[in-house]
């Protein structure tokens, strides 16, 4: 009776892991500003040009807010949103022959850090309809003659375009994870103190040679 007991009550290991993170996975919204940002300014962009002349007469007026709220997307899609949100990144930089080079990246984190379910729908869908307006307006500009406004047109298509193929590259083809990236930074940022530590070293026997053949 005790050996059937013992038998009954055996230890059992229950993996929740995997259950919480799935349902971090599943849940709403984690990073809700960001959320609510990176359709904000866009958004409002294409609000303000839909109903600009109902609160405004003057088209300068009406260009400028349009134009800064498109930038405003710009900035905080790229640099803020795409990494919370998917964990994507991507920009430019300029090495020290002064060549340009793109790099895009993906984000390799733990599931139970990475962005939801929802999050990532919201991401895609705001980053892929709004070009599509702009699209549409431009061809409704260019059909109505409504050529004035067709600069801004371009330029909401341009700053918005740019950021839906960069973060398409960094899903499809991203080159390197950020903490790579990060790692191969504080390394190249490493070789002039050893280059310099070198040089030092070098000069320092070279004077001790000389020193020697003097006294000798």
């Amino acid at each position: 009776m005790k050996q059937a007991l013992v038998d009954d009550t055996e230890d059992v290991s229950l993996d929740f892991g995997s259950e919480e993170e799935l349902a971090l996975r599943k849940a709403k919204i984690r990073h809700p500003l960001a959320t609510f940002f990176h359709l904000f300014f866009r958004v409002s962009a294409i609000i303000t040009y839909l109903f600009c002349d109902w609160f405004s007469n003057s088209f300068v007026a009406c260009f400028v807010t349009i134009l800064l709220l498109l930038s405003f997307d710009f900035w905080s899609v790229k640099n803020v949103t795409g990494r919370l949100l998917v964990g994507l990144r991507w920009w430019n930089q300029i090495d020290e022959d002064g060549k340009s080079h793109w790099v895009f990246e993906a984000k390799r984190v733990p599931t139970i850090a990475a962005s939801t379910e929802a999050e990532a729908r919201i991401f895609w869908l705001g980053l892929i309809i709004c070009p599509v307006i702009w699209t549409v307006f431009f061809f409704s500009t260019l059909f109505s003659l409504k050529l004035k406004w067709l600069a801004l047109v371009i330029a909401g298509i341009s700053l918005q375009t740019a950021n839906l193929y960069g973060y398409i590259h960094c899903k499809l083809g991203g080159q390197k994870s950020i903490s790579r990236a990060t790692s191969r930074f504080f390394v190249t940022a490493d070789v002039p103190k050893r280059e310099t530590r070198r040089i030092s070293e070098e000069r320092m026997g070279s004077q001790a040679v000389d020193n020697q053949i003097r006294k000798n």
